[in-house]
């Protein structure tokens, strides 16, 4: 906090310089518009000498950065640079006597480097916005009392308190309260989320109404958000393949305009008759015509823009190549378990014998499995008590290691786990039926027991995350091939898979045959996109063309591989990115094929058509401001 404090006292100290950082190459612009201006009275006044120290005063104040820069671009790197070639065509034609045409480019090269400087600052601006929602102070209740601390130091275990209004400092759960908790920072929602205690909350969220204690799941550096800030700033400093190919392509293109510029210098004159005024000031409008600044500028704003827009929407690109990549896609492969699934299973069918009646099933059940942390108990007590069942004391409780657990419940002998467990008991051919129907659809079945007797039967199924079928679908509209990879029993595959609506399932799968199937997929159809969020994923994840982590719950490992994350966990954002990474590819390919149609043209026109320097200068500048804005259209 007291580092913004500080920041924001040498703003109010110095507010020139800040004023100068963000706009002064439009102040520049404008004082090389001014000296031009002046020069252009005096010459029509006669006045010579005064014309050509304004003249001189509009190129230094116009051109010497762009000089500079280009000059330690050349010494430094031994490269010819753009800025430079630029230059380099003004003093050309100041060296003939059109100080007026080479001082109109000066002055349209500065506005347009002013112009083009704002509006990457739109695309930087956005991405760095997610900075801001970082908490900077806690209340941490310690020892009865409140320490406001800063949040950068919460470590995990660590209780605070979020008043009304406050921006909650942690990822955690709620202790104590009940809030609706405004997500959209995280989630992308626009309308504030109910929670209370024991629901899960988000560094960067805001508190709304309600008082909240919040215990701290993870330390400042491991939250969701310092996650998404980390990658955000990862995915702006790496450059797409096509970016890398411009920038090395600019090179060798620079240096052929320069030798160009210097044969048509010399060759008109001896091959046309050309006068050598008229030679030296076509090749320097050449110069600038021919420079590569619109191609240049054709992909990155583009990535960028992109890259922003997903962050805005919940997906994190580790990079721009991988949000090239990701509309080149043509399979997409889930994971089950925690990916298309919840990843805990939950109770959904109770069949009682004719013996016993639903509330006593219950009642057995889950006082058996009360005090047994495997998930398919957790998933019994919890459907037992949301739904008001009472308990009943148990006793002489014993595990049966893969089978299930035994004991006594109020006076009865009491036994609950697999048909193989109640071996001894005469299983009617209806409750065996019934059984098998709910296995062919991918549940596990429970069996009770009660002073041997068959009370009744239980069925417990992961089940799916919300939305999953409807982007599955969406996918699949998209032309998209969509597959199941996973190491679960195939009939639960199969079932998980036919609810998804998925195109093939691949069950009982260990990490190294998804390894496998993954280069299969990739040989025989394109490009594929992994989608998984645990350990055995990772060799998927890095083997796919672009892998696709779960932000939540995803495990460090897979985090760690993938090139994008979900940052809440939510499947329907896959369809979107692909369709995101699709149209960058799009807007891309119109933007160089646009920069290079222009350079074509100009070219052509210098030669044949007769363009003057200013001329030739705007049509270049417009098209390199063209594909700039062309490019902050993925911003939408």
């Amino acid at each position: 906090m007291g580092e913004v404090m500080l920041g924001s006292e040498r703003q109010e100290k110095r507010p020139f310089k800040a004023i100068w950082e963000q706009h002064g190459g439009l102040f520049i612009a404008a004082a090389c518009l001014l000296f031009i201006g002046i020069a252009w009275m005096m010459g029509r006044n006669g006045q010579g000498a005064g014309e050509l120290i304004f003249f001189i005063l509009a190129y230094v104040v116009g051109g010497y950065r762009k000089a500079w820069e280009g000059l330690e671009t050349l010494i430094k790197e031994k490269d010819l640079d753009v800025d430079l070639l630029m230059v380099v065509a003004a003093l050309g034609a100041a060296g003939i006597g059109y100080w007026l045409d080479g001082a109109v480019l000066i002055f349209i090269f500065c506005l347009s480097g002013a112009l083009e400087d704002y509006t990457m600052e739109k695309t930087n601006q956005d991405i760095a916005s997610i900075l801001k929602y970082r908490p900077e102070e806690a209340v941490l209740l310690k020892n009865g009392g409140e320490v406001k601390i800063r949040a950068a130091q919460l470590q995990k275990g660590d209780v605070v308190l979020v008043r009304p209004g406050e921006r909650i400092p942690c990822d955690g759960h709620i202790l104590e309260g009940q809030s609706a908790v405004d997500q959209s920072s995280i989630t992308g929602e626009s309308i504030p989320v109910d929670l209370a205690a024991g629901d899960t909350v988000f560094a960067g969220t805001i508190n709304g109404q309600g008082a909240l204690r919040i215990h701290t799941d993870a330390g400042a550096e491991d939250t969701l958000l310092a996650r998404i800030i980390h990658l955000v700033q990862e995915a702006k400093n790496e450059l797409p393949p096509s970016q890398l190919f411009v920038e090395r392509f600019e090179g060798i293109y620079a240096k052929s305009v320069v030798a160009a510029a210097l044969l048509l210098m010399v060759a008109p004159p001896f091959l046309f008759g050309w006068s050598w005024e008229s030679t030296v000031y076509r090749a320097m409008i050449f110069l600038v015509v021919a420079s590569p600044c619109a191609l240049v500028s054709s992909i990155m704003p583009a990535i960028l823009s992109g890259i922003s827009n997903a962050a805005r929407k919940g997906v994190l690109f580790k990079g721009g190549v991988h949000l090239e990549q990701i509309g080149e896609v043509k399979v997409v492969a889930f994971d089950k378990t925690g990916t298309l699934t919840e990843g805990k299973p939950k109770l959904t069918d109770c069949i009682p014998s004719e013996a016993c009646n639903e509330q006593e099933l219950l009642t057995l059940a889950a006082s058996l499995e009360y005090l047994s942390e495997h998930p398919i108990a957790k998933a019994i007590v919890g459907y037992a008590k949301a739904a008001g069942i009472p308990f009943e004391s148990a006793s002489e409780m014993q595990a049966v290691p893969g089978m299930g657990v035994s004991g006594t419940v109020n006076g009865r002998n009491c036994r609950i786990g697999k048909k193989e467990l109640l071996a001894s008991l005469n299983l009617d051919d209806a409750m065996l039926q019934t059984a098998g129907k709910l296995e062919a659809d991918g549940k596990t079945v429970i069996f009770v027991e009660s002073d041997g007797t068959l009370a009744g039967m239980l069925a417990v199924q992961d089940t799916l995350r919300p939305g999953v079928r409807e982007a599955v679908m969406k996918l699949k509209s998209m032309n998209q091939k969509v597959v199941m990879l996973t190491g679960d029993a195939k009939l639960t595959a199969e079932a998980i898979g036919r609810a998804a609506g998925v195109d093939e399932v691949h069950a009982e799968l260990m990490p190294d045959h998804k390894l496998a199937l993954i280069r299969q997929l990739t040989e025989q159809y394109g490009k594929v996109a992994m989608v998984g969020d645990g350990v055995n994923d990772a060799p998927a994840l890095a083997a796919s063309a672009v892998g696709i982590a779960m932000g939540s719950v995803g495990t460090d490992v897979a985090l760690e591989t993938a090139n994008v994350v979900l940052m809440t966990d939510d499947i329907s954002k896959i369809p979107f990115a692909i369709s995101l990474g699709r149209r960058a590819r799009r807007v891309i390919r119109q933007n160089i094929t646009f920069a290079l149609a222009v350079i074509a043209l100009l070219v052509v026109s210098n030669f044949w058509g007769g363009i003057n320097l200013p001329s030739g200068v705007v049509g270049h500048e417009g098209s390199t401001l063209a594909v700039i804005l062309s490019g902050l259209r993925l911003l939408r």
